[in-house]
């Protein structure tokens, strides 16, 4: 299999687990009111960076509001790799599903978060739509959630004909919804893309929640409790994925194993006198981060996690000046 596709694969298995491990770090380690905290900001600031740009970009910009705000979650999520239904009953009020396996709580992580924590993403995104939109009469409805045992996380937008009051913008009720009939729902244009390119698009998704995370944890929890949090959760996902990426991938060993995932993030990676050399962090470039080399490392020790599962008994030396980054595996 192409190379390009098993290094895809592994990366978004790495950082959707990444990302998932954190809430669970944070639910364990901090509590639930933290982790909510967290992932109410993490959804809003991917909502602000992405939403009305994506809308533009998916050419659903000129829709009714509540069918473009259903459609965008449907597209944007299915692009992702993320499993997504979309059904409009109307102008004013569009359904969107996700069944199970929810992406974001993978396996049995399910089972360990809060209906509050799962409840933060709906306030963080899907409530402020109307706002990015200027419509403040646009609200969602959550009518399930599998957190709770529902059969997907589910509801509708609705445009209410009179403006909503803020806690309006998200409600929770016991609505059944439509029945989803797949032919009906609209086509993607990526239903014909060959695998690399859907792969490629998936691994890009999940590499926007790191791209979030490192920020939204200094900005919370101050420098060094954020990297502290991070760094213990990207080191565990380093344990106990390796093995996995590792075959995956088909490395004949860990410096080739790096410097394949590492080029598959699209960085600019070589091997040089045994040492992996790459040129910039293009993972987090142009985010802004109130300490970039402490975050750095906090994000390395999914590295370092992965290379003692691979022999305990060798390290992990990295450099970084902020522009090249070397990583060179010694005993």
């Amino acid at each position: 299999m192409n190379d390009s596709i098993n290094g895809y694969k592994a990366v978004s298995r790495l950082y959707n687990a990444l990302m998932t491990g954190l809430v669970l770090t944070l639910v364990s380690r901090k509590g639930a009111e933290d982790a909510r905290r967290f992932v109410f900001n993490h959804f809003r600031r991917q909502h602000l960076e992405k939403f009305l740009p994506g809308l533009k970009k998916l050419g659903l910009d000129g829709l009714p509001d509540a069918v473009a705000c259903a459609q965008y979650h449907y597209f944007s999520n299915a692009l992702g790799g993320v499993k997504t239904e979309y059904f409009a009953q109307s102008d004013r009020k569009a359904w969107v599903r996700y069944p199970p396996p929810r992406w974001i709580w993978q396996g049995t992580a399910i089972c360990a978060i809060p209906r509050e924590v799962n409840e933060a993403m709906l306030h963080g995104w899907h409530g402020h739509n109307g706002v990015s939109l200027g419509n403040p009469r646009l609200g969602f409805v959550c009518t399930g959630q599998t957190v709770e045992g529902d059969a997907g996380l589910e509801g509708y937008y609705f445009d209410y004909g009179r403006e909503i009051a803020p806690e309006e913008r998200v409600r929770f009720t016991d609505e059944k919804p439509p029945h989803y009939d797949p032919a009906t729902m609209p086509k993607l244009d990526s239903a014909n893309w060959p695998e690399e390119r859907l792969l490629k698009v998936e691994r890009s998704y999940a590499m926007e929640y790191v791209r979030s995370l490192l920020p939204t944890m200094q900005d919370l929890f101050g420098v060094e409790e954020a990297n502290a949090l991070i760094a213990r959760t990207a080191r565990l996902i380093g344990l106990q994925f390796f093995e996995d990426t590792f075959r995956l991938i088909n490395a004949k060993d860990f410096t080739t194993y790096l410097a394949t995932l590492a080029a598959a993030q699209g960085e600019a990676v070589e091997i040089r006198n045994g040492a992996i050399v790459q040129r910039g962090w293009k993972l987090m470039q142009n985010i802004e981060l109130a300490d970039r080399p402490s975050a750095f490392h906090a994000w390395n020790a999914l590295w370092e996690g992965a290379l003692a599962a691979y022999d305990r008994e060798l390290k992990l030396e990295t450099r970084f000046d902020g522009e090249t980054i070397t990583w060179q595996v010694k005993r």
